[in-house]
C-alpha cells in the first residue's frame, strides 16, 4: 500500500506538473494562410450566416454538439462539503477529463461564484448557447432541485445534475440486479433510504419509476424518518413522507429488504442489517467511509448482497458508468433534455452487461481472473469500454422513440461503429 504521505506527493505533482488536467487544441489545419482564412476571416462569416438564419446549423457548423459544461458552484463538493466555486475547479476538470476519455465528448468546466439560485441560473441560461448539454455538479439541496428544474424547464438542450441522476440510474441498475440474486420482485420489497439529500430524492423516484410501491419506501434523515405529521419538512422531503409510525432508522429497517446509504460513515450497525429480511440488499454510498464498515456488513449476514461507493471493494457504485455514454447518446440525436425514458434506458443496459461474460481489457484492467454475475459482481466494471456502445445506443433510442429527438439516428449500426472510434486510448 502506498504511504498517505507518498500518495499525496504524488496527487499534487500529477495535478501540478504541467497545471490542471485540461487544455485546448484545434482539431482544424491551421498551418497556412489558407486555413487561416477558412477558420477566421474572411471564410468564419458564411457559417456565421448559416447559424443565424437557421439557429440548428450551430451542430453542423461548430463544436455545440460535442461539448458539454460541468457546472458547479463548490457548494456539496462530493466528502468536502461547501469549499467554494475555486476550489471545486479540480473537481470539475476531472468530470471534464471522464468525458473527452470516455466518451470521446469536449467539455469545459465553468465554476460560478454564487449561492443564489437566481443568478446561478440566470449565468447558465446565459452561457448555454455554447454547448450542446450541462452536466451540473456538487451544488447542494435544497437548491440543485429548483436549479435544475428551472434550467431544464428553459433551455433546450439535456441538463442533468449527476449527483441526483447519475446515482440514481447506477444504483437502479444494480438494484436490479441484487433482486435478481435475491430471488425478489421490485413491487414486494420494501426500502429504506437514509438521507434526504439529492442523491437520495433522486433514487428514490427512480425506484418508484422501476416499481417499488410508494407506501414501500421510507426515507430518514439526520432527525429520523421522514413521517407525514413532522413538522419543518421541506416540499422535496415531503414528496417522500410516509404514513407508518416508526420513528427511527434502526426501527424502519426491521424486515426491510433494501437499504440504500447516502449520508455519513457509521450509521448502520450489524444489527440494524441482521433485522432485515433474507437476502438483504445494502447499499452504504457514503464516501471515502461507508455508512456501515465493509467487513462489519459481510460479517453481519452471509445471505448479504453489499455494493459501496469505494474502488477497493467489489461493487463499486460509481456514476462514471453512465453519465459520460447518457450525454453521448443525447448529444448525438441533439436531444432537447434528458427525460425519464432515457434514464430507464440507461438503467436496464448496464443492468444487463453486468450478466454477461467479462472482456480480457477488465481482466487487465482490474488483474481479476473471472468475474461472474453474482452476488460480488451486480453492477460493470467502471472502465468496461462495452457501455460506451451499449449505454449510448440504448439511451439515444429512447431518446427518438420518447419524441426529444431533433436529429435521428437512421443506421444504428453504423452508430455503432461510431462510438468504437471515439473513446481515448
Amino acid at each position: 500500500m502506498i504511504k498517505k504521505e507518498t500518495f499525496e506527493e504524488q496527487v499534487l505533482e500529477y495535478h501540478q506538473n504541467p497545471s490542471g488536467k485540461l487544455r485546448v487544441e484545434p482539431s482544424k489545419p491551421y498551418d497556412s494562410q489558407y486555413y487561416l482564412s477558412l477558420a477566421y476571416t474572411p471564410g468564419v462569416a458564411l457559417p456565421c450566416l448559416k447559424i443565424a438564419e437557421q439557429p440548428e446549423d450551430a451542430y453542423r457548423y461548430t463544436t455545440k454538439g460535442n461539448l458539454v459544461a460541468v457546472i458547479s458552484n463548490g457548494t456539496a463538493v462530493l466528502g468536502l462539503g461547501n469549499i467554494g466555486a475555486l476550489a471545486s475547479k479540480p473537481v470539475m476538470e476531472g468530470k471534464a477529463m471522464l468525458f473527452k476519455v470516455l466518451a470521446g465528448i469536449d467539455a469545459f468546466d465553468i465554476e460560478i461564484d454564487t449561492a443564489d439560485v437566481d443568478r446561478f441560473v440566470d449565468t447558465v441560461k446565459a452561457i448555454a448557447p455554447t454547448f450542446g448539454g450541462i452536466n451540473l455538479e456538487d451544488i447542494k439541496a435544497p437548491e440543485c432541485f429548483e436549479i435544475e428544474r428551472r434550467l431544464k424547464d428553459e433551455l433546450q438542450i439535456p441538463v442533468m445534475h449527476d449527483d441526483q441522476h447519475g446515482t440514481a440510474i447506477i444504483t437502479s441498475a444494480a438494484l436490479l440486479n441484487a433482486l435478481d440474486l435475491a430471488g425478489k420482485q421490485i413491487k414486494d420489497i420494501r426500502v429504506v433510504v437514509n438521507g434526504a439529500g439529492a442523491a437520495a430524492s433522486a433514487c428514490a423516484d427512480l425506484y418508484l419509476d422501476l416499481g417499488v410501491k410508494k407506501e414501500h419506501l421510507i426515507m430518514c434523515d439526520s432527525k429520523g424518518v421522514i413521517y407525514a405529521s413532522r413538522e419543518g419538512l421541506t416540499a422535496e422531503k415531503s414528496r417522500f413522507a410516509t404514513e407508518s409510525s416508526v420513528r427511527t432508522l434502526s426501527e424502519a429497517l426491521v424486515g426491510a429488504d433494501m437499504f440504500l446509504g447516502v449520508s455519513k460513515a457509521d450509521v448502520l450497525t450489524p444489527d440494524m442489517i441482521r433485522s432485515m429480511a433474507p437476502n438483504p440488499i445494502v447499499f452504504a454510498l457514503a464516501n471515502p467511509n461507508p455508512e456501515i464498515a465493509y467487513e462489519a456488513a459481510i460479517e453481519s449476514r452471509p445471505d448479504i448482497i453489499l455494493a459501496t461507493g469505494r474502488s477497493d471493494y467489489p461493487n463499486q457504485v460509481n456514476n462514471v458508468a453512465g453519465f459520460p455514454y447518457i450525454f453521448r447518446g443525447a448529444l448525438d440525436v441533439w436531444a432537447s433534455t434528458i427525460n425519464k425514458e432515457m434514464k430507464l434506458a440507461a438503467v436496464y443496459e448496464i443492468a444487463a452487461l453486468a450478466k454477461e461474460p467479462i472482456t480480457e481489457e477488465i481482466r487487465q484492467a482490474y488483474h481479476v481472473d473471472n468475474l461472474v454475475f453474482s452476488r460480488e459482481y451486480i453492477i460493470p466494471k467502471p472502465l468496461d469500454s462495452r457501455l460506451m456502445t451499449r449505454v449510448s445506443i440504448a439511451v439515444a433510442r429512447a431518446a427518438v422513440k420518447s419524441g426529444v429527438a431533433r436529429k435521428p439516428i437512421k443506421d444504428w449500426d453504423d452508430y455503432a461503429n461510431h462510438l468504437n472510434t471515439l473513446r481515448k486510448k
